[in-house]
């Protein structure tokens, strides 16, 4: 498979019976319906880690372009109706804020890897805790309740995998939560945050910002 085609259907599967294993380029399989394929004695493969250090990379500049405001800049920039730049357009200092990372796994350790070069303070949220070696490396402070860590955060960052436990986990009640200078960056999936809330608290200034490589649909319509 790739980019999620063909569609792995029944249709698919009764046509090709000796069908073994379906290979899918990419880490996650939230797009294929595991059931089906275990009842046709299918098995699944996938890639993972293979775009990790380029998604810590991406969530690392979602986290700069938003607190630096690099597009509204460039959008002043190249624009023909610019006649000055404001001297108080300013951004969000990134040395020292704190950034609260949910998922500390392989994506999510390399961006506090980053993180730590830019001197951040790291809060982290995972099913399992990191081993203390592991978070003494970059500084990082588990939290074992996702509120504490969006009631710090400056910047919180989502590295999750899609699953039904995560499916809009970040709704009204969590965006409540964050401070209202702060800002949420989603690398994950789309799904992981509760769109029209995200919207709504964008619109009301529950929270400052969002960065997001990730929305639901994909595009969204214009």
């Amino acid at each position: 498979m790739w980019y999620h085609k063909p569609a792995i259907n029944e249709e698919l599967l009764q046509s090709l019976p000796n069908l073994k294993v379906v290979a899918s380029a990419g880490v996650g399989i939230d797009h294929l319906d595991l059931k089906l394929l275990s009842s046709y004695g299918v098995k699944v493969s996938n890639t993972p880690f293979v775009v990790s250090t380029d998604t810590a990379d991406m969530g690392m500049a979602l986290l700069l372009a938003s607190s630096r405001r690099l597009v509204e800049g460039h959008e002043m920039a190249v624009s023909p109706d610019t006649e000055y730049f404001p001297a108080d357009w300013l951004g969000v200092e990134v040395s020292g804020a704190t950034l609260g990372i949910l998922g500390m796994g392989t994506i999510g350790y390399k961006i506090a890897e980053r993180a730590k070069a830019f001197e951040m303070k790291i809060l982290y949220h995972n099913r399992n805790q990191r081993k203390k070696e592991e978070e003494s490396a970059v500084g990082a402070v588990y939290c074992k309740k996702i509120d504490d860590l969006l009631q710090q955060s400056d910047f919180v960052l989502l590295a999750v995998k899609l699953t039904p436990q995560t499916h809009k986990l970040i709704g009204k009640r969590e965006l409540e939560l964050m401070k209202p200078t702060a800002t949420l960056i989603n690398i994950s999936r789309g799904l992981v945050v509760d769109q029209d809330a995200l919207v709504e608290a964008l619109q009301t200034k529950v929270i400052k910002a969002a960065a997001l490589d990730v929305t639901y649909p994909e595009p969204l319509p214009r």
